[in-house]
């Protein structure tokens, strides 16, 4: 039997990011991975349900690239959400991804550095760019008709002799 490294994942807005996915690709990479993603159903993130479908596109998108993986929906509370799920028989370490500093209320509130004070684990913390919202696609506004055609501008200097 081979020997599997198995990791806990934490992530919210970042959960389907590029940044996050070379991550664990990497680690993938190096040795047999295996990996549990929580999402926290922080209300500002739009609750329960919006936290499943997030976890359910960023599993799909996990195992279309190969990856062993699982994940719950946890506390909206991200240290509780992690110290809920954390066992140190399952787990061999924590990765924690964020939006940048400048983004971040988990970064602000010194989530990876709590987590690792209260679970005596080794905290790998990625940093990944917020996801891009999808433009806003509208039909032109209408033109109003005023008459004028598409080439009547060439008659705008015309002389008109009487």
């Amino acid at each position: 039997m081979t020997w599997k490294r198995s990791f806990l994942v934490v992530a919210n807005v970042t959960a389907t990011s590029p940044e996050l996915m070379q991550g664990l690709l990497g680690r993938a990479e190096q040795e047999p991975a295996s990996f549990t993603l929580i999402i926290p159903a922080t209300p500002s993130g739009g609750g329960r349900e919006a936290a499943t479908a997030k976890l359910e596109g960023a599993l799909g998108q996990l195992r279309a690239a190969g990856l062993e993986a699982e994940g719950s929906v946890g506390n909206a509370d991200p240290i509780l959400a992690v110290t809920d799920m954390w066992d140190p028989k399952r787990y061999d370490e924590i990765i924690v991804s964020t939006l940048p500093m400048r983004f971040s209320k988990w970064l602000h509130a010194g989530l990876p550095e709590r987590i690792s004070k209260l679970t005596d684990a080794p905290v790998t913390h990625i940093v990944s760019q917020a996801p891009k919202p999808e433009p806003e696609v509208a039909p032109p506004p209408a033109h109003p008709d005023n008459g004028m055609g598409p080439l009547s501008v060439l008659a705008w200097g015309a002389r008109k002799d009487h």
